[in-house]
C-alpha cells in the first residue's frame, strides 16, 4: 500500500537527514541560530514519541558565556579521566581528539528527563521503567534529524559528570539530565563520521548484525539480505 507514503522527494530528504546526520565537534561558525529555526528544532523534538504520552523531557537554552565555560571545566576534568583508559598509542590519539564544542557553538542545550512526569503509574512502563530516559533519546534524536535538514550541526557532550552537570544547570532532585548537545551552523558536514575519518572505529556491517526469531536464529530472507548489501 503507497497511499501513505511520501513523494519521492521528500523521502530522499528524509532519508539524507538519517545518512547525513553528524556528531559535530570541530566545525562550528559563530553565527547565530535565528530564533524561528531553534523554535522548529524545539518543536520536532517535543513532538517526538514517549511511552505513555508522558513526554518526560524539559530543554534548557543555554547563551550564557558563564555557563558553558562551567561546562567546559567540567568536561575537561571527566575527558582526563576517560584519557585513563587507554595506553600507548590509543592514549595519544584519544588525546588527538577533539570531542566537544561548547564555548565555539552559539547554543547548547540540555534535553532532560524528568523521572516522575506522568504520575507513578505510567501506562506502558510498569516493567520496563527506563522507558522515560529512552523516550527522551527520542527527542533527542527527532532534534538532531531536523537541525540536519536547517543546516544547524549538533554535537553530543556525553563526557562529563551527569551529577555535577545537574549541580551547574540547578536541576531538580528527580530530573536526570540525558543529553548535553551543541548547536550551530557549520563549515562543513564531513562526509562520514568523524570517528570513523580518524580510523577510531568504522561502521559495522548491518547484514552481520540481523538475527531471525531468536539471537541464534538467522536470517533466511535472501531477498532482504540481497537489499541490504545494495542499499
Amino acid at each position: 500500500m503507497t497511499e501513505h507514503r511520501f513523494s519521492d522527494e521528500q523521502r530522499a530528504g528524509l532519508y539524507r537527514a538519517i545518512h547525513e546526520r553528524r556528531d559535530v565537534r570541530s566545525q562550528f561558525l559563530p553565527d547565530p541560530i535565528a530564533p524561528e529555526v531553534l523554535a522548529r528544532l524545539l518543536q520536532a523534538a517535543h513532538h517526538a514519541p514517549s511511552v505513555g504520552f508522558m513526554q518526560p523531557w524539559d530543554f534548557i537554552v543555554i547563551d550564557s558565556p558563564d555557563v558553558k565555560r562551567a561546562i567546559k571545566a567540567l568536561y575537561e576534568q571527566a575527558n582526563a579521566e576517560a584519557a585513563g583508559n587507554y595506553e600507548g598509542e590509543r592514549a595519544a590519539q584519544y588525546r588527538r581528539l577533539k570531542l566537544e564544542g561548547i564555548v565555539e557553538s552559539p547554543i547548547n542545550l540540555c534535553i532532560t528527563c524528568d523521572r516522575q512526569r506522568g504520575g507513578p503509574h505510567v501506562l506502558g512502563r510498569n516493567t520496563m521503567l527506563d522507558t522515560d530516559l529512552f523516550s527522551t533519546c527520542l527527542a533527542v534524536q527527532n532534534l538532531w534529524l531536523a537541525a540536519r535538514a536547517e543546516g544547524v550541526g549538533v554535537g553530543w557532550v556525553s563526557i562529563v559528570d551527569a551529577a555535577q552537570l545537574a549541580k551547574v544547570l540547578e536541576l531538580p532532585e528527580k530530573v536526570y539530565p540525558v543529553a548535553y548537545l551543541c548547536l550551530g551552523y557549520v563549515s562543513e558536514f564531513l562526509p562520514k563520521p568523524e570517528l570513523e575519518i580518524a580510523g577510531w572505529r568504522s561502521r559495522l556491517p548491518l547484514d552481520q548484525l540481523l538475527h531471525g526469531n531468536t539471537w541464534s536464529g538467522q536470517v533466511d530472507d535472501d531477498a532482504l539480505l540481497a537489499a541490504i548489501r545494495d542499499t
